[in-house]
């Protein structure tokens, strides 16, 4: 899923637009991203792009900092290969 510091509107919008295959929840008090590292507190205007893997126990497996859109999702089904193997 995504997280987004947008209202529910904007992200519904941006989703349809991109043609999301997943749920994009909306952090509009940043809570989540300040939990995750992706903004240092609730002033933040925007989030920083970082991508988050959580196993099924809901623990995080690997953290991406700074991700390349181009070849994040390679690089997430790289990790995701490799952790089932």
């Amino acid at each position: 899923m995504g997280v987004s510091f947008d209202k529910p509107a904007a992200n519904k919008a941006f989703a349809e637009k991109f043609q999301f295959p997943y749920k994009l929840l909306c952090d509009v008090d940043k809570q989540v991203g300040i939990a995750y590292g992706a903004a240092d507190d609730a002033s933040a205007r925007t989030a920083r792009r970082i991508s988050v893997l959580i196993d099924p126990e809901g623990k995080v497996h690997k953290v991406w900092p700074k991700v390349d859109t181009k070849s994040h999702p390679a690089d997430v089904l790289e990790e995701l290969a490799a952790t089932s193997s």
